[in-house]
């Protein structure tokens, strides 16, 4: 006689086949008010690829299989190559193929910057350490393109959506990526303390020679790195092949061992004479490589939103299916509570990332400069603060189920605090708000006018904005003030997009939770008349 031990039940089948996209109302809606609405059809494609399967399977594969250093051959010839799994490089084809690195650049219309921002959405819910080259190659192509030599030889071909992943001199390549190297051992965020140093070569070349503690993929064609020349620190373009045919000696040591990110390349790296061409002027590298980490820091933003649609969207599934207590985990009071308020901060670190991003497409236009410049620290600080708070609720949703390595959720919560590290920490980003404002009056003025027009339509709001207002024209000890103030700034601005634009319940749910007074920032807080049915609908629709 046969028992049956091993019937599941009361398990939530896979959350796979379903459409990124037209899942996510929030997204759609912010895609289409953001200037991408010639898209929608697009990236509807997109959400459909990106949610098979197969697709979602490439992100476990490539986190299971991480890369590996092949520093020497077994002669002992130096290879410094990296070994990546298949699912890695299908997982990068896609990217590419999608110009998810280059597309707003290579194909420049109104909102390709909102349209992108939206696929780069739905890719991090797949897997989130192939974005780490494909942001760099975005951030990177200001400054290449501002030097005529780089522009010419370089740009067509990365703007190819070829993916190329063969170690070849760049003139050999149907396809190209572009990384970064900026932090070393003594200096962290101080990149002035760096000490890595560059010394003209005689022939319109610079020679470098030093080290990066994190050197972000090296297998790309190419790195912005900063280093110490005769006029001060400045950046160079290193690529990964001389214009000899000889390979540069960028020295890879090890691969870091990092908390999460696994599938990506993180590497230390020598510079042994590495040969280089200068971006900019001797002494101006900061603010030549800033402008790459402005577009970078907006993708972090891109990234833990991404990150925390999927741990919601996942957390919501289950629920939907899991029975507890005689009924569905979803109609369980204070689990649709959790489930809401974690739907509610998603829909708003949406909204803001995609509001973000149509000030990157006004290139022209100084007020949405200024508040480019003002907002993407910002979000970066509070958005990225919050995606590991969030994904650590939606893991518990989900029980020891959300867990285990076998699901998505456990790699989201090992990858959420990157995006809060990379490209500066907490403190710069707020810090970078103070400087910012400073810089000119007419910050505050863009501020003042992006918030204005949701005046009126909650008193709470009315209080937010007032409050942050004064608390920034207040000089006193406003350094150790700074991260508060830039959570207010944050969630004033969440607040007034969802007042103008969500459906009134959302809007009235984030106001009377995050603008109450007695917020304390957990999730699970909304008030009992928060329309829970429509904010959970939205999180996964359909």
């Amino acid at each position: 006689m046969s028992w049956p031990t091993h019937e599941v039940l009361n398990q939530s089948p896979p959350l796979a086949d379903y459409n990124l996209f037209l899942a996510d109302p929030a997204l759609a809606e912010g895609a289409a008010r953001e200037g991408a609405g010639w898209a929608l059809d697009g990236l509807a494609a997109i959400g459909a690829e990106l949610g098979r399967a197969d697709s979602l399977e490439l992100g476990r594969l490539a986190n299971q299989h991480p890369p590996q250093l092949r520093a020497f051959d077994a002669k002992g010839f130096r290879r410094d190559q990296i070994e990546f799994h298949p699912a890695w490089h299908a997982l990068m084809q896609g990217i590419v193929a999608r110009g998810f690195h280059t597309g707003p650049w290579a194909e420049p219309r109104p909102g390709a910057h909102a349209a992108r921002a939206a696929g780069y959405l739905m890719q991090a819910q797949v897997e989130a350490g192939s974005l780490c080259p494909t942001t760099m190659t975005y951030g990177a192509i200001p400054a290449i393109a501002k030097h005529p030599q780089l522009a010419r030889d370089w740009l067509p071909t990365l703007f190819s959506r070829d993916y190329d992943a063969r170690d070849l001199p760049f003139g050999q390549k149907r396809g190209g990526l572009v990384g970064m190297g900026m932090t070393e051992k003594q200096g962290g965020s101080d990149v002035r303390a760096n000490t890595t140093v560059a010394v003209a070569d005689g022939a319109g070349g610079y020679l470098l020679t030093g080290h990066k503690w994190f050197f972000s993929a090296p297998q790309c064609d190419a790195h912005l790195v900063l280093a110490q020349a005769p006029g001060g620190l400045s950046c160079f373009f290193v690529p990964r092949w001389r214009p000899d045919g000889g390979k540069n000696p960028v020295l890879i040591q090890r691969l870091k061992d990092k908390l999460g990110n696994k599938s990506n390349a993180s590497s230390e790296v020598e510079f042994q004479n590495a040969w280089g061409l200068l971006l900019g002027e001797e002494g101006r590298g900061v603010p030549t490589i800033l402008e790459m980490g402005t577009y970078t820091r907006l993708d972090c933003v891109l990234g833990s939103a991404g990150m925390m649609r999927q741990a919601t969207s996942q957390a919501v599934h289950h629920a939907r299916h899991r029975s507890v207590f005689g009924r569905p985990l979803v109609q369980q009071p204070l689990m649709r509570n959790v489930l809401a308020d974690l739907a509610l901060e998603t829909e708003a670190a949406i909204a803001l990332a995609l509001r973000m991003a149509r000030a990157f497409d006004a290139q022209d236009d100084e007020a949405e400069t200024l508040l480019r410049r003002l907002l993407t620290p910002a979000a970066k600080y509070w958005v990225c603060k919050r995606g590991p708070e969030l994904a650590a609720e939606a893991m518990e949703a989900m029980g020891g189920n959300g867990y285990v390595e076998e699901g998505v959720q456990a790699r989201i919560y090992r990858e959420m605090p990157v995006n809060s590290i990379w490209e500066g920490s907490g403190n710069v980003m707020c810090l970078d708000v103070l400087r910012a404002l400073g810089k000119s009056p007419r910050t505050m003025e863009a501020l003042q006018a992006e918030l204005a027009p949701a005046l009126g339509r909650h008193p709470a709001y009315d209080r937010c904005v007032a409050e942050l207002q004064r608390g920034f024209a207040d000089p006193a000890a406003l350094e150790v003030r700074a991260r508060r103030l830039t959570r207010q700034l944050v969630l004033a601005l969440q607040a007034g997009l969802l007042l103008r634009h969500a459906p009134e319940p959302v809007a009235e749910a984030f106001v009377a939770s995050r603008l109450g007074g007695d917020w304390g920032g957990s999730f699970g807080t909304l008030p009992a008349a928060s329309d829970f049915e429509l904010l959970i609908g939205r999180a996964l629709a359909g």
